[in-house]
């Protein structure tokens, strides 16, 4: 078959459509995937068809400087809706002839559409967790400000805003591009994919049989030597913790690393600055800056991950068996630092606009508990049991076939 896969997002987003990519095609499917043209390093290490849509996701992040954490929702919306025309262009060309479309991120919607035109399946695929059930909240809603008997609502009304925040530039390409009538409701009748583990977030007994968790969704683990001096680090001493906030940007690095070195109070570190802008900013000797490095070779070798808690962090760090510090800045990332902190792996989240050097050092104390590491090595070995691609792709064939 011939698949199309839609996303837009940050690295974050794009790398687990990338592995299902790599997947799809190693079963014997011609695949091609459109995202962000700054997410697109590991379609093209894997060999995966890839062309960049418009926008530059980057860009919008590193505008957190003027808009603080707080305005990233908006700032999305704009994104997509400056670009929604370009990306249905974008979509619909490069759909021609394919089978079906898989859909994601930002230009979900978009993909919706096109496959809705040429009469071909369309396919959700996501990492957050977007069909509502009574078993948990919307990820984009604070935990105290949704009761457990709101929580089926709390999702559908967070759904219902996001469509009411596209729809307009969605129905203007539908009409100009695609020559489709205006859509009123929010699409719910299309199968949806979550590349999430069911350790993390389990199956919820009452989703519909067409959303299903298959497990994460991760690249193939590559051939890879470590810089010199990163090998040279983790032989001088005891494995150490790693640190990195992945797409995050505008971040006030000076206080970000001013508080980091303080908590540590001299603890051997990896620092990865990712888009945080912190590439210069000096750091003592326990402390080593280090670039891209594949997860699954690195964090296994360290004690425990201070990470943003994106869901794609979240899932490698607890897949390689080790306890998290989870500083949320936005979006989904409380949703995953609570669910960390449920399994007992993770302190109560701290907040990243409220960053300071004594929360983070009492929650470094936390994952050096025996029994804390004890349990985050348990959940590590069930991850590894799971297979989430290979389910991926079984779900994806039966449903295009059917």
């Amino acid at each position: 078959m011939r698949l199309l896969i839609l996303t837009y997002g940050t690295d974050g987003d794009t790398r687990p459509l990338v592995a299902l990519g790599h997947a799809l095609r190693r079963s014997g499917h011609d695949v091609r995937l459109l995202g962000d043209a700054r997410t697109l390093g590991s379609a093209e290490e894997l060999g995966l068809a890839n062309s960049a849509l418009s926008g530059d996701i980057r860009q919008l992040f590193s505008d957190w400087s003027r808009e603080g954490p707080k305005g990233t929702a908006k700032a999305l919306v704009r994104l997509t809706n400056a670009n929604t025309h370009a990306w249905t262009v974008e979509t619909l060309a490069a759909a021609e002839d394919c089978d079906a479309i898989l859909t994601s991120g930002l230009a979900g919607f978009i993909g919706l559409s096109v496959a809705e035109r040429l009469g071909i399946p369309a396919i959700g695929a996501g990492m957050i967790p977007l069909t509502p059930s009574r078993e948990f909240r919307s990820p984009f809603l604070p935990a105290n400000l949704v009761p457990r008997w709101l929580n089926h609502a709390s999702l559908r009304l967070t759904n219902q805003l996001f469509w009411l925040a596209f729809r307009r530039s969605l129905n203007e390409a539908r009409q100009t591009v695609l020559r489709l009538a205006p859509r009123q409701t929010l699409p719910t009748e299309h199968p949806m994919l979550y590349g999430i583990s069911p350790t993390i977030l389990p199956q919820p007994a009452d989703w519909p049989a067409h959303a299903r968790l298959c497990g994460q969704w991760q690249t193939p683990a590559a051939d890879f030597t470590p810089p010199n001096e990163l090998a040279d680090f983790l032989r001088a001493g005891p494995p150490p913790l790693y640190v990195g906030f992945g797409s995050m940007a505008g971040i006030d690095g000076q206080h970000v690393a001013k508080t980091l070195i303080a908590a540590l109070a001299g603890r051997r570190a990896l620092f990865f600055p990712g888009w945080s802008g912190m590439d210069d900013i000096a750091m003592p000797d326990n402390i080593l800056r280090i670039g891209i490095t594949p997860h699954g070779w690195l964090l296994p070798r360290t004690t425990a991950v201070i990470h943003h808690g994106g869901s794609g962090t979240t899932h490698s760090a607890t897949r390689a068996g080790r306890p998290s510090v989870v500083i949320p800045f936005a979006g989904d990332q409380p949703f995953w630092a609570e669910r960390l902190n449920r399994l007992g792996i993770a302190p109560p989240a701290i907040n990243g606009a409220k960053l300071a050097a004594e929360p983070l050092r009492q929650a470094i104390d936390f994952v050096e508990r025996v029994v804390v590491r004890k349990r985050a090595a348990e959940l590590g070995k069930r991850m590894e049991r799971e297979d989430g691609l290979a389910m991926a792709v079984d779900e994806i064939e039966k449903l295009i076939k059917r």
